[in-house]
This record gives structure tokens, C-alpha cells and sequence, in this order.
């Protein structure tokens, strides 16, 4: 797949980063595979300008929009007992909708990737200025707060340093 997949598979694997990326869509409405590419980038040294920052965004409400969100509702939904849907079944069909919901994100990172190469920018600031700039985009109330201790979370775990 892609350097950016197995970069976010091994930071969103980070202690304490899944919590906070939950929280950052959870409580903030912000798409985490967005997030997570803006910091990616940062990581590469690559500043987003306006254009590739309006390109993921865009891309990223396609997917969540069209394919993720209602896939996430229906797996949310699911995690209660269904009438008198047998649960082995109701689990077994949660677990098809979960993976489903990852292979769109999954596809959504694979667009995003391609938006960027490699730069020589300063990792941490950049990754910083990157998230700023999607959440801008994604958002009316930009969550600055939680987003700079979500990139040092990040930083503290060795996840903003770029190994080629």
C-alpha cells in the first residue's frame, strides 16, 4: 500500500493517540485519516499550500460523506442488541460493516498520498501548520487545542520524524 498507511497504522497504534484521534472526531468533527495525512505530510516535509489542503478535504468528504459515516452509523448501531436478531449473526455482520468501513478509509488515505511528494520543510512546525490548515477547511470551530496535543502526542511517541 502506501508509506502513509503503515505510518498511520504504526502511530494511531501509539499509546494514548487512538483516544485522541477519537476524540478529535468524536467531540470535534474532525475526519482522523485527514488529520492523520496533514501530519504525515508535515512528517515528509511537505507544507500544504491552499490547493493540496483544499484537495484533501475534499477527497476526505467524499469518502466520509458517501461511504464512511454511514458505514460508521451502522456499525455503532449494531453494537446493541437487535430485536430478536440472533447476536453471533448481529456481531458477525458488525464486524463485515468495521472492515468495510476501514477499506474505504483505507482508500481514502491511498487519494490523499498521492497529493504529495517529499519536501524539506521542518517536520513538527509543519505538521503542525498542516493540521491547522485541513481543520480550517473541514470545520467552522477549529479544535487548536486538542489538535497541538494531538501532534505532541505524536512528537512525544517518535512519529514526527521522517525515516526514508
Amino acid at each position: 500500500m502506501s508509506d502513509f498507511w503503515d505510518w498511520a497504522v504504526a502511530a494511531y497504534g501509539g499509546e494514548g493517540v487512538a483516544d485522541r484521534c477519537l476524540e478529535l472526531q468524536d467531540t470535534h468533527g474532525q475526519n482522523v485519516p485527514l488529520v492523520l495525512f496533514a501530519v504525515w505530510a508535515g512528517v515528509r516535509g511537505v507544507a500544504l499550500d491552499e490547493e493540496t489542503a483544499e484537495a484533501a478535504v475534499d477527497i476526505s468528504r467524499a469518502y466520509a460523506d458517501t461511504v464512511v459515516v454511514p458505514l460508521r452509523t451502522i456499525r455503532q448501531r449494531m453494537r446493541a442488541v437487535v430485536g430478536d436478531m440472533d447476536d453471533a449473526h448481529r456481531e458477525a455482520l458488525r464486524t463485515r460493516v468495521k472492515a468495510l468501513e476501514i477499506e474505504a478509509e483505507r482508500a481514502q488515505m491511498e487519494a490523499l498520498s498521492a497529493l504529495v511528494g517529499t519536501g524539506a520543510a521542518e517536520p513538527q512546525k509543519t505538521a503542525r501548520d498542516n493540521l491547522i490548515a485541513v481543520a480550517k477547511l473541514w470545520a467552522r470551530v477549529v479544535p487548536r487545542n486538542p489538535l497541538i496535543a494531538f501532534c505532541d502526542a505524536l512528537s512525544e511517541r517518535g512519529f514526527l520524524r521522517y525515516n526514508t
